[in-house]
Parts: C-alpha cells; structure tokens; sequence
C-alpha cells in the first residue's frame, strides 16, 4: 500500500530532526527502510513480532510494533537505550501508522475514481462509497485528460498530482498506460473560465517539468458525482476530435466540438459515399494549393467576398473568377450557404477519413 521509497524518506527525515538511527522491517525479519545497516537484528525482530509486547528494549535497541487497522504490518527498531530514545520510536511508529492509514485512503479514493470514471458501479454503490470515503456528492466537477509525447513516463501522473495538490478535492488517476486524468472540483461561478485557467496552468506547469506535448481535454461540468462517466466520455471524445479537426490547440473543450464531434461518430463507409456522391469520387482536399487556400480564407471570413480578396491581396473579380471556376468543377457555389456548408462538411469528412486510415496500419 505504501513504498519502501517513501518509508525510507520518512525515516531519513526523521532521524534529521531525532539524530536517532531507524530501521523498519517486515514481519520476517527483513529490512523495508534503514538508515543504518541493523540486519543483526532481524532475528530479534521476528521473534518481537510474535511476542504479545507492543516495545521492547532488546540488547540496546528500542522495538516497537507498527500496526495497520489491527493487523501487525511493520516493526520498528530505534538504536539506543535511555527515555529519549523511546520517545522518539514511539513517535516514528506513530507517524508511520498515520502514513499507513493515509495512503490506504488514498488507494480507497483512487480505486472509486477509477472505477466511477469507467461506469463500473452502481448507482447505490456510488453513494455508499462516497459516503464512506468523505468525497461531496452534489459539488460541481470536470474531468480532464492529458496526453504528451512522453504518455506516462518522466512521472507525469505524480507531477500532475502534485500540482492538484494543493486541492484536496481534486483526484489525478489513470485508467490506461497513456493518459492522466483530473478530476476536477469548481466553484460555483464562472466555471468556463476556471476549466480553462486550470487546464492551461496544468499545461505550463508539466511543461516546465519536461513533459512536452501536451494537450488537455475537458467534458462539461456536472454537479452530481454519478455523471462523472459521462464528463470523462466527453474529454476523450474531445481528445480524439481535436486531433482531427483542432490539431493545432493543445487545449480543447468537448464544448467547442461543434460538428465534429457528429461527423467523429460516422461509419467509414458512409463517409466514403457521401464523397463520391457530392464529388463524382474525387476528394475535395486534391484542389492546387492556390484553391485551397482561397476556400479556408472564404470561409473564415464568414463568406465574405470584399474581406477575403482583400485579406488574399488580390482583386475582388480574381476571387470572383476563383469561385466560378471551383463551381464549373464541383457543382457548389461557396457564395450559396447550402453549398458552402456541403463543401465544408466535406472537406472536415476527408480530414476525419485520413485520421482514422492511421489506425488502419
């Protein structure tokens, strides 16, 4: 439940401040965490652990018993005699048995997360557990993925974790070997503000810390614990389609999707069709560089001829002529809405249609 790395960090500190050399070890005997070389006590230990004292003064060293919910998890040995020396293995057993309980509760939490995010449990169990584990219930939460280049190496999830720290109503898991996932607490105001401050200090801080690539993808807020799952659905959801259509945003919101996210749910076969009936089997994205470039700028600026030639540098009549010409060839008219939206929907279908034969290979 705990790590011997983490044992070992709490006995070195201590002894910083106690001056008193520590060793814990398991119920046969062996060394967890030492700060000094005591396997010549390892005999004595076992036989400690099975006598019915909670300490003991064995040739010179303190012995102590660390417990977890009753059971016998760990003994605790102080070297040196004398009250001070006592005093201080009472209190390192004590700290340690709160670390014990401690990281139990946190592995409890992490394993309700874990299986809240997966809508692996029943409604009457959500409640229960949360309950049990002290988590609110009827509190404003969001769930956030994050993905980089270097998946979960470099320690992202404990980074991620110990940059939510300072929340304690935050939850940083994860269900796979690629992506961390945040759990989220939000305050009652202004939340669209707040999901998209902490996602891009999220991204800052790991960034800093040498995770690169990072992108962050968040689902809509929910304010009853049970909807988690569907949060979670939708940062995945808007995790692939950012890729597809947003691949330049390293943050997206499931809420920014727009018609992506219904042409991300179409069968391959279907979109395929739909190309081949709108272009006679041609693709709209095989136009020269020139073509293309005209067509995204129409359709930034709102189908707006004036405002595009002039944002182009060239002559209204030369995009005028652009567009005539793209018509003969397709049969869409961009100045025409329903055309324009068919020839945009279509250029998003071929885009999702690339992203999807990577996977293919």
């Amino acid at each position: 439940m705990i790590s011997n790395q983490i044992l070992q960090n709490t006995i070195d500190g201590l002894k910083g401040i106690s001056r008193v050399e520590l060793s814990v070890m398991d119920l046969d005997g062996k060394e967890v965490a030492s700060t000094m070389d005591m396997n010549s006590c390892s005999k004595a230990a076992v036989e400690f652990a099975t006598s019915p004292a909670d300490s003991q003064e064995i040739q010179g060293y303190q012995y102590f018993k660390i417990y977890d919910e009753q059971q016998l998890e760990y003994i605790l040995i102080a070297a040196g005699t004398g009250e001070d020396v006592y005093m201080v293995g009472k209190m390192v057993a004590f700290q340690i048995q709160n670390l014990l309980v401690a990281y139990k509760e946190r592995f409890d939490k992490d394993n309700f997360i874990k299986n809240l995010l997966l809508d692996n449990l029943l409604l009457v169990d959500i409640y229960s557990r949360s309950k049990k584990l002290h988590i609110q219930t009827d509190v404003s939460r969001v769930v956030m993925i994050v993905e980089s280049s270097n998946g979960k190496d470099n320690n992202a999830l404990e980074l991620a974790r110990s940059h939510c720290g300072t929340n304690t109503n935050d939850f940083v898991t994860a269900v796979d070997e690629n992506n961390v996932i945040v759990v989220k607490e939000l305050s009652e105001s202004d939340t669209a503000r707040e999901m998209e401050k902490a996602a891009r200090g999220l991204e800052n801080f790991l960034n800093k810390e040498g995770i690169k690539d990072v992108r962050i993808a968040y689902g809509t807020v929910i304010h009853e614990i049970k909807e988690v799952s569907r949060s979670y659905k939708e940062a995945k959801m808007a995790l692939d389609v950012g890729k597809i259509f947003f691949d330049e945003r390293s943050i997206i919101a499931y809420s920014e999707l727009g018609i992506g996210r219904l042409i991300y749910q179409l069968p391959i076969p279907l979109c395929k069709l739909f190309i081949r009936e709108i272009f006679d089997g041609k693709s709209p994205d095989e136009f020269d560089e020139e073509t293309l470039t005209t067509i995204n700028k129409f359709f930034e600026n709102s189908l707006n001829v004036s405002e595009t030639s002039r944002q182009l540098f060239i002559h209204r009549n030369t995009l005028v002529y652009r567009l005539d010409k793209l018509q003969k060839s397709t049969g869409l008219d961009l100045r025409v809405f329903e055309d324009a939206i068919t020839f945009k929907i279509a250029l998003m279908v071929v885009k999702y249609m690339k992203y999807m034969e990577t996977f293919e290979y």
